[in-house]
C-alpha cells in the first residue's frame, strides 16, 4: 500500500470515527449525547442566533430560522423555516451535529422527529430574565464558550444591579400601558417578558391580570387612563407613527395629555436574549428618564 493511499485511508478513518460526546440534561429533563466540540449548529430561534453571536461563536452556526436579522451577519446564513414553521428537510441539508431548540415555539413534533433521526436538540426554556441568564451559560457550556458567555451574564447581572438601584429611589410607579398588536389592540398582560421587565422597571402594568396577550377596544384603555404608553409591534415606522398619532387626540388620556406615548423596538423586548437588558434600560429612560439620568 502507497504512502498516498495509507493517508486517504487514515482520512477515511478519522471522518468516519464518531464524535467524542458528552451526557447532557436540557430544559425539558431530557437527557442527550452531544458532541464535546459542536462544529454545524442550527439556532432554531433567532434568540439562539442572537446568543450564539453575542457568545462569539458564529463559525459554528450553519443554519438559522426566517426572522434571525439581529446581528446583521445573521441575514446571511441559510434559513431553516420561521422557529414555529420550521423546515426539517432544509435542517437535515446541513447535516448539523447539535440544534438548539426553544421550547415556547419551536413544533415539539418536529424536535421529536430530528432526534429520532439520531441528531442531537437540546431544547431550551427561557422564560423570564434570570432564566434568559441560564440559558446563555447553558449554551456556553456546549460550545465549549463558558469564559465568554461568564463575561456575557456578568454584564447583564452587572447592569441588573444597577437598574434595580435606579429604579429602588422612588416610590413612583406609573401607569403603563405595552402595546404590541395594532388591529385589534393587543397588550402585553401577565406571565410575558414585557410584564417582568416594566416590573422591573418600577411600573405598574394596567394590562396585568388578563392573559398573556389580551385585546382591548379603544375604549377600554382609555379607561385604563395609562400614564404611559408604549407600542411596541413589528409592523412598518409609518403604521407606528400613526398609531401614536391616534393616541395622541385624546387630551383626557394622561399619557397623551403629557406627552408620553412611545415607538420602540420589539425584538429586544420580545427575544429571550442578552437584548432583554437593552430592553430594560430603554423602559426606565421612558418611564422614569429624571431618575435615570440622575444616576449617570
Amino acid at each position: 500500500m502507497t504512502r498516498q493511499v495509507m493517508a486517504i485511508v487514515a482520512i477515511i478513518f478519522l471522518n468516519c470515527m464518531p464524535l467524542t460526546a458528552k451526557t447532557v440534561t436540557d430544559h425539558l429533563g431530557r437527557k442527550l449525547q452531544v458532541p464535546d466540540d459542536p462544529q454545524r449548529v442550527v439556532a432554531l430561534a433567532p434568540s439562539i442566533t442572537e446568543i450564539i453571536f453575542q457568545l462569539n461563536q458564529a463559525e459554528r452556526l450553519k443554519g438559522v430560522t426566517q426572522y434571525s436579522n439581529y446581528p446583521a451577519q445573521a441575514l446571511k446564513l441559510p434559513k431553516v423555516g420561521s422557529f414555529i414553521r420550521l423546515d426539517i428537510e432544509r435542517i437535515i441539508a446541513l447535516n448539523p451535529d447539535l440544534c438548539i431548540a426553544i421550547k415556547s415555539g419551536n413544533p415539539k413534533a418536529v424536535v421529536e422527529r430530528l432526534a429520532s433521526m439520531h441528531i442531537p436538540v437540546y431544547v431550551v426554556d427561557p422564560h423570564n430574565l434570570e432564566t434568559v441568564i441560564q440559558t446563555i451559560s447553558e449554551i456556553g457550556m456546549l460550545l465549549n464558550a463558558s469564559g465568554p458567555a461568564q463575561a456575557v451574564t456578568t454584564d447583564m447581572r452587572n447592569r441588573l444591579q444597577q437598574i434595580e438601584t435606579v429604579v429602588a429611589g422612588t416610590s413612583q410607579r406609573p401607569r403603563v400601558f405595552m402595546q404590541i398588536g395594532i388591529s385589534p389592540i393587543i397588550a402585553a398582560g401577565s406571565q410575558t417578558f414585557i410584564h417582568d421587565l416594566m416590573l422591573m422597571a418600577g411600573a405598574t402594568n394596567v394590562a396585568a391580570g388578563y392573559t398573556a396577550y389580551p385585546r382591548f377596544s379603544r375604549e377600554q384603555v382609555l379607561a385604563l387612563a395609562p400614564d404611559v404608553i408604549i407600542i411596541s409591534t413589528m409592523a412598518r415606522q409609518a403604521v407606528f407613527d400613526q398609531v401614536k398619532a391616534e393616541w395622541s387626540r385624546w387630551p383626557n388620556l394622561p399619557a397623551a395629555r403629557d406627552q408620553r406615548i412611545f415607538v420602540v423596538d420589539s425584538d429586544v423586548f420580545n427575544r429571550p436574549s442578552p437584548r432583554l437588558l437593552e430592553g430594560l434600560e430603554i423602559l426606565v429612560h421612558l418611564i422614569h428618564p429624571s431618575l435615570f439620568e440622575h444616576h449617570q
